[in-house]
């Protein structure tokens, strides 16, 4: 099975399809190794790091105990600041999730987890460094596999609200 023939690579697949997004599904590309991070990502396809779109999966605990996944959709030019996550999200607080966290909130694994293609809508936070660039690559459900979008087309497929994701806190509005 070709990474491409990968169930989790045909979940985001068609639900960039259902969003409107065909040509991102379209575009969803095999590299030849494994992209893990914004770094490999960058450079498997020749553009500059703050042009990769991580999907970064973190823990939000809410004022009333409850954990839930909160997806943060981050220029790779810079880290999410996790206080000023918790601010946005209305949570007591933010933190890294484990990857057992991750697959079951997302279906996919650390490394590959695409924007979209999840079990359920996830409270998403979209950078809005990302919108200095025309194309953005986002990973497709497998670390081997992105796909080109806009900042405007991450909002649009995921539902997610634009925010600075790396700003400090009380500074992100």
């Amino acid at each position: 099975m070709s990474t491409l023939d990968h169930p989790s690579v045909a979940k985001v697949a068609a639900a960039l399809s259902e969003a409107d997004q065909g040509a991102a599904a379209q575009g969803i590309r095999l590299l030849p190794d494994d992209a893990r991070t914004a770094e490999l990502a960058a450079a498997a396809l020749g553009i500059e790091v703050g042009a990769i779109a991580n999907s970064l999966v973190f823990r939000a605990t809410l004022p009333d105990g409850t954990d839930r996944a909160l997806l943060a959709l981050t220029s790779g030019a810079h880290r999410a600041n996790t206080t000023t996550l918790a601010e946005l999200a209305g949570a007591e607080k933010v933190g890294r999730a484990d990857p057992e966290f991750v697959k079951a909130a997302t279906g996919q694994t650390i490394g590959g987890v695409a924007p979209v293609g999840h079990p359920q809508r996830i409270l998403t936070f979209v950078d809005t460094a990302l919108a200095a660039h025309d194309v953005v690559w986002a990973a497709a459900g497998h670390p081997k596999s992105v796909y080109p979008t806009t900042f405007d087309g991450l909002l649009a497929a995921t539902g997610g609200t634009a925010a600075d994701v790396a700003a400090e806190p009380g500074q992100h509005r």
